[in-house]
């Protein structure tokens, strides 16, 4: 299978290394730039730090100095796997979402706890929203910015000009949405629709809306085994294109499988897509 990863290069030459070792070829070009920022930490101690991405791990070894050995609540296991690498004794790992993170928190620190967020410049409503209405206080420091690329790489143009791409992988809304949008200014909408598109989280398909009824499949759990394991069944572009929710009897092209709970999916069609919170 011929697979895109518009990941930022590190983490997406990491993702192409589990496809290759899984007899997939990889395509990385990154549509987001990581940029680090230098942020003073917030007045006061925290009780616990968040991180909902792995690129807040290494300003997360620079506010524990300030914080002292509090808990670190990491999004993922990826995330918790940096972290423990770098020396973090106390990790807490959440099951790869924002809610999760929300949920483990609540579990495992006292209502009324302050809480340190160290997120990116751009960033979804969760753990802060579900923290808040439980009583949290979430203070937020931006320690990284994701800047979007100026037009779509001319491998990814080259490849949908070619027919040379099977599938999409995406990661976050908004690199998906950020793709989505730099294929629309060059004039390939279309091409890129005509691909498998694998999403890491509904959260994520939220960023596929303007591709209109494309083949779109959600990981049952986000995180990158869970996505990966969607390319079984998904045939080549020689053959017709089809989601795994595709193949499944009675489920029909242009719709989003999405989880209700982790490993039970179900499917839902695009016009509900633009309403996924």
């Amino acid at each position: 299978m011929r697979v895109l990863v518009s990941r930022p290069r590190r983490q997406g030459d990491r993702t192409a290394a589990r496809l290759a070792a899984l007899g997939h070829e990889a395509l990385v070009a990154p549509v987001l730039e990581i940029v680090p920022q230098e942020a003073a930490p917030p007045s006061g101690r925290a009780a616990g730090l968040l991180l909902t991405s792995l690129n807040a791990v290494s300003a997360a070894l620079r506010h524990r100095a300030h914080h002292g050995e509090v808990p670190v609540f990491a999004v993922g296991a990826r995330t918790a796997a940096a972290l423990a690498e770098a020396g973090v004794s106390d990790v807490r790992c959440a099951e790869g979402d924002g809610a999760a993170l929300a949920r483990l928190v609540t579990r495992e620190l006292p209502r009324g706890a302050a809480l340190l967020h160290l997120a990116g410049r751009d960033r979804t409503a969760e753990p802060a929203r579900s923290l808040g209405a439980a009583g949290y206080t979430v203070r937020v420091c931006v320690v990284y910015e994701a800047r979007p690329a100026g037009r779509l790489p001319d491998s990814v143009a080259e490849a949908l000009d070619l027919g040379r791409l099977d599938v999409a992988l995406h990661y976050s809304r908004r690199s998906a949405a950020t793709l989505v949008g730099l294929a629309e200014r060059s004039g390939r909408l279309d091409r890129l629709a005509g691909l498998v598109h694998l999403c890491l989280s509904e959260e994520t398909a939220i960023g596929l809306a303007p591709l209109g009824p494309a083949a779109i499949a959600v990981a049952a759990c986000p995180d990158e085994a869970a996505l990966l394991g969607l390319l079984t069944g998904i045939e080549p572009a020689s053959a017709p294109l089809r989601s795994r929710a595709a193949a499944e009897p009675g489920a029909r092209q242009g719709t989003i499988e999405r989880p209700t709970s982790c490993g039970q999916p179900r499917t839902i069609g695009p016009d509900e897509r633009d309403a996924t919170t």
